[in-house]
């Protein structure tokens, strides 16, 4: 049964993680879209990755918000800013929060995990507090495939047990879930939680293999592929991450009660999936056919001479393929986007953003 979807229009709304790759593409598409209300979007404009490539994003979002009729506010700033969060939210007494910030990554928590735990951790609870203290309609926020660790039963269901993670980030990501639950419960936040498989696509985070690679293929040198290629996964263009988001900000998990007079959580999670998982190989082999088509590389690129096949690294799964069958029944929504046409796009935009 397909949820009520509520008007977004003339809703004040925060998206934390703004200039970040899906941020900056979901806002864009609420500017696009909307006719009325306010957006204030929020960063710390951190350096994981190059800091110019966000500041880009930015722009992006500047200049379709001048012709937009909708209000957007950025403002530089951390979850991580208790008192920063908690102004923001008197000040602007929010109807929807989307939380896309976070410290990305699994291999990177290997070795920098203070950084996890800051924003994962303490910036995610800074956000229910507040949401507890000023109420909102609903509080959707990033979850991640990694919940799911070594999981040997594909597709990955939300009905399987998580209890499992193989990296910190992917602890937090699950922790995240459990604080949700929690304050769902005790002060009937209305929240959802999105598990994202593998996102790629125009201006996406330089440290996704697609990205890196391309560059290392640009500069003539090798690129690893791991576990000697015997890897799957379940690429999720962007344009079906954000029309998925989209659909479920408008339709919240409804508050009721219970036998006991207590709130029943209005709590759930979803996969956002492409629901085919490909070869990684085959992947490699699609994203070379779609750089020589745009240019990035000569027709002659010698594509063997530059892969090197090594072992698995450590917070690394071989398999990830979500079943997104809930999303599909409660909003109406699968993802259809082809790697082809998705690395398509990404090939085209690199050769515009890079040249070759």
């Amino acid at each position: 049964m397909e949820k009520k979807q509520v008007e977004l229009n003339r809703k004040t709304i925060l998206v934390t993680g703004s200039p970040g790759f899906i941020g900056a593409n979901l806002v864009i598409r609420i500017l696009t879209t909307l006719t009325a209300g306010t957006i204030v979007s929020l960063d710390n404009m951190n350096d994981y990755y190059e800091v110019s490539l966000k500041e880009w994003r930015l722009e992006q979002i500047s200049a379709v918000a001048e012709k937009s009729p909708v209000k957007h506010v950025f403002i530089k700033g951390s979850i991580g800013d208790k008192e920063l969060i908690d102004q923001l939210f008197k000040q602007y007494h929010f109807d929807i929060v989307v939380n896309l910030a976070a410290q990305a990554g699994v291999r990177y928590s290997i070795d920098h995990p203070d950084v996890y735990i800051e924003s994962n951790i303490i910036g995610f609870y800074n956000l229910l507090e507040a949401c507890r203290h000023y109420p909102v309609e609903h509080l959707v926020y990033a979850s991640s495939s990694s919940v799911y660790g070594g999981n040997k039963k594909v597709p990955f269901s939300t009905d399987d047990k998580v209890d499992n993670p193989v990296s910190l980030y992917a602890a937090t990501k699950k922790s995240d879930e459990l604080l949700a639950h929690a304050y769902s419960k005790l002060y009937n936040i209305p929240s959802t939680g999105l598990r994202f498989f593998t996102v790629y696509g125009p201006a996406g985070r330089p440290d996704m293999f697609y990205f890196s690679a391309t560059k290392k293929l640009a500069a003539g040198q090798k690129i690893q592929i791991f576990n000697y290629g015997d890897m799957k996964r379940d690429f999720t263009y962007i344009d079906d991450i954000v029309e998925g988001i989209v659909r479920v900000m408008q339709g919240a998990p409804e508050k009721a009660t219970g036998a006991d007079g207590l709130p029943i959580p209005p709590y759930a999670v979803y996969n956002i999936g492409g629901g085919q998982p490909e070869n990684l190989l085959d992947y490699i082999s699609t994203l070379q056919e779609e750089l020589v088509r745009a240019e990035v590389l000569p027709p002659d690129y010698d594509f063997e001479g530059h892969r090197e096949l090594v072992g698995m690294q450590a917070g690394d799964v071989p398999i990830t393929y979500a079943d997104s069958e809930a999303l599909e029944r409660d909003y109406g929504f699968t993802p259809s986007i082809d790697i082809k046409t998705g690395l398509r796009k990404f090939c085209e935009w690199y050769k515009g953003y890079y040249g070759a």
